[in-house]
């Protein structure tokens, strides 16, 4: 004993290690958060962006970074108070352009001759280099019909002065999402890098460039020549009714300053159309679409588009999921691609002359694909529920994983965490319905837990494999909780017919997929303490746990968030007017059926179990006025509740100190309602 405590003295490195503890609030806001990559041309060096959050501060600060694309020599490329973003080699690969205080910069790569490229005074944002290098596409936000930056200057200096802050509305989408839409429209504009000037391409359009809606991070582009661009916009003149966003493509040649530069439109579908992207070859364009008109969940096929011949071919029709983000393969003849896929978002290679599609990477959630210049790596953000997003590299010869930053490795290793598990159980007809478990940390078998029971928003969604920075399943089951999260009906990564069995059946096959997901867990995993289960979901989450609150009384306590309450009134404070009209089958004058069949509201007075309500102020997409109802209906009932509104939050709780009262409120809430089992 004297011998191995000398020893331990004299050589403190071989100290035991400390015992791991389960993740926290701090743990997760301490988390480094890895945001946009950029591969250089070549090849030999990836830029990213990490984003911090201070607890104390109560903010975030986003940086840029640089590594080797062998995982070595990771450096900062600028490290000030400020936030940096969006970084972009620029073609020849000599210099690293990003944004800075709303304009577009450029500095070599070690951070030094910094200057300024764009001097607008709407801003600039969302860039992409032509291959040449000469010009640069961004979007900023601007009055219609101002064509000058004086324009605009003097318009918002005229709105900040007056004593007057009313605004009059003439048409809807007057907000949307989390911020009121005013009277600026996102144009398209070309910067031309030698001489610094900048020409609106979209001049005195009131039309969006990207749409504000069912777009994607990748709405516009350049041809490799430099002669067209491409672009997404949504031309319909009711825009609160209209999923139709269109590809159109422009001539460079017609772009004059001071002139609206003449569009065409290439696609033909009524549905979304979004993320046209031109080969390397030059040949095609590639972008995905949907059929239905007014369905923002229909599956998005991936579209091919002839400029030679004017003509668009489906390369996905025998493919039941939808194509998320894509990317082409350096000689044009491979598109990379990921979906949904149960409970992974993975990746696949389609062979543009054959068809033939290919799952290359299966497994956890990823994301911001890259092909690496000689067209042998796939780069990508890869995280799965005990990992936060990392960048990996996939050689595409033998399909052989390597990670290349280990950005939160040492801060996971304190942390014990458990691995996602799934299992199966029989919905509503007889239909599979997949479920993923989480056991707590420290788990020990022959013990009893009690259960969360989480349910996903969407309601075109699905839980997956993935380290969520707000409904983070460690961090539910982190207490000691069993975490089941089903992927019932309207759930995405199951087929089309799966998700479009939710649609005019808000709580029907899917309350029966649900229920069902619970009782199979009570009955096949004697570690659930069944006589102490908890649910809770947001959005539509919110909206079923609502409903869960009028039909059964299977649960100790329940937490709604941003939950829809009342259809109808909710149909006439939400924005995009699509979502509901599709949903339940017309407005509520034209099917007041629909919406009282399924409205929560109307059932409520059955609850007998104590709810927890929150809800942000500057949430557009789900009313606060939903909440207000629900809290008012409880407490008139008499019925156990508790109100946490948050007057600066939106849809989300975004906020370091706003999450950690959230979550605090939640296991409280939790604990509160935990049956002691008496001796």
């Amino acid at each position: 004993m004297k011998k191995y405590f000398f020893y331990l003295v004299l050589f403190p490195f071989f100290v035991l290690p400390q015992p791991r503890t389960s993740i926290n609030i701090d743990e997760l806001w301490g988390m480094k958060r890895l945001g946009t990559v950029d591969v250089s041309p070549d090849g030999k060096t990836i830029a990213f962006t990490l984003s911090t959050f201070s607890m104390d501060l109560n903010k975030g600060k986003t940086d840029i970074f640089l590594i080797d694309a062998d995982g070595e020599n990771l450096r900062p490329f600028k490290d000030s108070e400020k936030s940096e973003s969006e970084p972009k080699f620029s073609p020849d690969g000599k210099k690293l352009a990003y944004t800075f205080e709303n304009q577009i910069w450029i500095a070599d790569l070690d951070g030094s001759n910094e200057k300024k490229l764009s001097d607008i005074y709407t801003g600039a944002s969302g860039f992409k280099w032509s291959a040449d290098g000469k010009k640069i596409l961004f979007v900023s936000s601007v009055y219609p019909d101002c064509s000058t930056d004086d324009c605009n200057k003097n318009r918002d200096e005229y709105k900040e002065n007056s004593k007057v802050k009313a605004s009059l509305f003439t048409e809807l989408m007057y907000r949307h999402w989390n911020s009121w839409r005013g009277e600026k429209r996102s144009h398209l504009f070309i910067l031309d890098v030698e001489s610094g000037v900048h020409t609106d391409m979209t001049l005195l359009s009131k039309f969006d460039v990207p749409p504000i809606s069912l777009g994607s991070s990748n709405d516009y582009n350049l041809s490799p020549d430099v002669t067209e661009v491409v672009f997404t916009m949504n031309t319909d003149e009711f825009l609160a009714t209209s999923t139709n966003n269109d590809i159109f493509v422009l001539n460079l040649a017609d772009v004059k300053e001071g002139y609206r530069t003449p569009y065409r439109k290439i696609s033909v579908s009524e549905g979304v159309d979004h993320q046209p992207v031109y080969s390397p070859d030059g040949k095609y364009i590639a972008f995905c679409s949907m059929e239905r008109p007014g369905f923002e969940a229909d599956k998005l096929n991936l579209i091919l588009y002839d400029r030679a011949q004017g003509t668009l071919k489906n390369l996905t029709t025998e493919l039941d999921f939808s194509v998320g983000e894509f990317v082409w393969s350096t000689d044009s003849k491979n598109i990379f691609f990921n979906s949904d896929k149960e409970i992974n978002k993975s990746i696949f290679r389609l062979e543009i002359e054959s068809g033939k599609v290919d799952v290359i990477f299966d497994k956890g959630y990823n994301s911001t694909l890259r092909v690496s210049p000689d067209g042998a790596y796939l780069y990508f953000k890869h995280q799965n529920s005990r990992m936060p997003d990392e960048i990996f590299a996939l050689n595409l010869a033998d399909l052989e994983e390597k990670q290349i930053t280990n950005i939160n490795t040492a801060r996971l290793a304190k942390l014990q965490m458990n691995p996602v598990e799934t299992f199966w159980s029989d919905g509503a007809d007889g239909t599979p319905v997949e479920s993923i478990i989480l056991k707590p940390p420290f788990f020990r078998e022959g013990e009893k837990y009690p259960m969360i029971f989480l349910i996903h928003g969407g309601p075109q969604g699905s839980w997956s494999d993935q380290f969520h920075y707000r409904w983070n399943m460690q961090m539910f089951a982190a207490p000691g909780y069993v975490v089941v999260a089903p992927n019932p009906r309207g759930s995405t990564g199951y087929g089309q017919k799966f998700t479009d069995e939710i649609s005019q059946d808000w709580a029907g096959k899917v309350y029966v997929d649900l229920m069902n997901a619970y009782d199979h867990a009570i009955e096949n995993f004697p570690f659930i303490d069944a006589n102490n289960t908890f649910a809770a979901g947001a959005s539509y989450g919110g909206y079923m746990i609502n409903w869960i609150a009028g039909h059964t009384d299977r649960f100790n306590a329940l937490v709604s968030h941003a939950g829809v309450f009342n259809l109808e009134s909710m149909y006439g404070t939400t924005e995009e007017l699509w979502f509901p009209e599709w949903e339940f089958g017309g407005t509520p004058w034209e099917n007041r059926e629909m919406y009282e069949k399924w409205s929560p509201h109307r059932y409520i007075h059955n609850c007998t179990t104590p709810v927890l309500v929150t809800h942000g102020a500057n949430d557009f997409r789900v009313s606060e006025e939903q909440a207000f109802q629900l809290f008012t209906s409880l407490q008139r009932l008499g019925v156990e509740s508790q109100f946490l509104y948050f007057p600066d939050e939106t849809h989300f709780v975004a906020k370091p100190q706003n999450s950690r009262l959230w979550w605090k409120t939640i296991f409280e809430w939790f604990n509160k309602h935990y049956k002691m089992e008496l001796p």
